[in-house]
C-alpha cells in the first residue's frame, strides 16, 4: 500500500472528513503532519478567540503535530518545523501532498523532496485578486521558478484555481481535478429534523410561512462584504422578505447600526458546525457577497447547496464559476455592485415554483462535488506516481 504524507497547518472542519475517508477506504496509507502546535490550532485569528468545533477533527486517521519553532503567525516564517523532513522520511513516505506553499516549512519540504519522491500540491488560489503591474510580474516569476517548479502534480479545486496554476507555469498534464468538497451527507435531512428545527426558529424571528428569507453565514469582515448585502436588502424593500446574518466579527456593530430598526433583518452569533444544517434551512436563499481579496472559494456555498438552497454569489468568489449556473440554481452578481445584487435578489423573489426548482438543482449539482470523488482522485495519483 503506497504511503502518502500530507502536510498542512492545522485541523479544520473541511479536511478532517477527507482524511478519515482516505483512511477508511484503505487504498493508500496516509499520515497527516500538522505544522502548527496543537495548542494553537484552534485559535481563530479573525474571531480573536479559541474556537472549539463540536465535530471531531482528529479522529479516524493517522496524524501527528510536528514541533514548531516559528511564531505561529499566519505569515511565511510563522511555521518552522526543523524535524518535519526527518519525520516524514522516518515514516517512509513515498509521496507528499502539501496544502499551501506559503509557510517556511512547507516550501522547504517541497524543495527537499522534489526529484526524490512525487510532490503533490493542494491550494485554492485564483487570479481574481491580481492587479496589473510590476508586483504581478515579479510574483509570477517567483511562483513559476521557486514554488511550482517543485511540483509534480497540482490538485486543483475548480476552474478559477486551474487557471491560476496554468498562469504560473504548470502544464495541463500536471493538473488533476480534486473538487473542493464538504461532507454532503452531514447536511442532508432524510428524517426532516433539521427542517423542523429551522421552521421553529423562523417562527421565533417572526418569519411567516410564505415569507422569503436570505441568509448569510460567515465572518463579519470586509472581505465578506455583508454590509453590501444589508444595503441591497434594504433597497429591495419587500415586506415579505427577511435577511438573517449569522456570525461574528469586527464589523458586527457597524452592521447592526446599518440595519437600524428594520425588523426584517435578524442576527445570530457564531454557530457551531453541528447546527449549520438547521441554519441554512432557516433561509430560503443563501447569499455570499464577498468582494475579497482572498475569497478563493467559499465553502459555505457548498454547504448551502447540500441543504437544497438556491444561491446568490459574488463573481469574486472562487466557487462562482463552478457551482452557480445562472437561472438554474441561483445567480452570480458583479462583486461590489449593489444595483446588480438588488436586481438578482428581485429575480429570485415572487416565484415559489422557480425557487423549488433551483433548490433541487443545487442539490443535484453539489452531488458531484463530493469527498468520494476527491478521495478517488488522490488515491489514483498516489498509486500511479508513488
Amino acid at each position: 500500500m503506497k504511503r502518502l504524507a500530507i502536510i498542512t497547518t492545522h485541523p479544520i472542519q473541511y479536511y478532517a472528513p477527507l482524511f478519515r475517508l482516505l483512511n477508511e477506504r484503505k487504498n493508500i496509507s496516509i499520515r497527516v503532519f500538522y505544522t502548527w502546535e496543537k495548542k494553537a490550532a484552534s485559535f481563530d485569528r479573525d474571531f480573536k478567540r479559541v474556537v472549539e468545533w463540536d465535530i471531531p477533527l482528529l479522529e479516524g486517521y493517522d496524524h501527528q503535530f510536528v514541533s514548531n519553532e516559528g511564531s505561529l503567525r499566519t505569515d511565511f516564517r510563522g511555521v518552522k518545523n526543523p524535524g518535519l523532513i526527518r519525520e516524514i522520511e522516518e515514516w517512509g513516505a513515498e509521496a507528499i501532498l502539501v496544502f499551501g506553499w506559503n509557510y517556511y516549512s512547507h516550501l522547504k519540504a517541497m524543495r527537499y523532496f522534489s526529484n526524490r519522491i512525487p510532490v503533490f500540491f493542494r491550494g485554492d488560489s485564483t487570479l481574481l485578486d491580481e492587479v496589473p503591474g510590476l508586483k504581478k510580474i515579479v510574483r509570477r516569476i517567483f511562483l513559476r521558478w521557486v514554488v511550482y517548479r517543485q511540483v509534480d502534480l497540482a490538485l486543483y479545486v475548480g476552474e478559477n484555481n486551474k487557471n491560476y496554476f496554468l498562469a504560473n507555469g504548470l502544464q495541463e498534464d500536471q493538473l488533476v481535478f480534486v473538487p473542493h468538497a464538504i461532507d454532503n451527507a452531514r447536511f442532508s435531512d432524510r428524517d426532516g429534523k433539521h427542517e423542523a428545527q429551522a421552521q421553529k426558529r423562523r417562527k421565533e424571528f417572526g418569519i411567516k410561512e410564505k415569507d422569503i428569507t436570505f441568509v448569510f453565514v460567515g465572518k463579519f469582515q470586509a472581505k465578506k462584504d455583508p454590509l453590501l448585502l444589508i444595503r441591497a436588502f434594504q433597497q429591495v424593500d419587500n415586506a415579505r422578505t427577511h435577511l438573517l446574518l449569522v456570525g461574528d466579527g469586527i464589523l458586527e456593530q457597524l452592521l447592526k447600526t446599518e440595519a437600524g430598526e428594520n425588523r426584517n433583518i435578524h442576527f445570530l452569533p457564531f454557530q457551531n458546525q453541528s447546527y449549520m444544517p438547521v441554519i441554512y434551512r432557516i433561509g430560503d436563499i443563501f447569499c455570499l457577497p464577498s468582494g475579497g481579496p482572498g475569497e478563493t472559494w467559499g465553502l459555505a456555498v457548498n454547504e448551502a447547496m447540500a441543504c437544497g438552497r438556491p444561491v446568490l454569489v459574488s463573481d469574486h468568489c472562487g466557487c462562482a464559476a463552478d457551482l452557480v449556473i445562472n437561472g438554474r440554481n441561483g445567480y452570480s452578481f458583479i462583486s461590489g455592485d449593489q444595483d446588480d445584487l438588488v436586481e438578482k435578489m428581485r429575480n429570485l423573489l415572487g416565484n415559489d415554483l422557480a425557487l423549488k426548482e433551483m433548490a433541487a438543482a443545487s442539490q443535484k449539482i453539489i452531488e458531484e462535488w463530493s469527498f468520494d470523488r476527491a478521495t478517488a482522485a488522490i488515491e489514483k495519483v498516489t498509486s500511479e506516481y508513488a
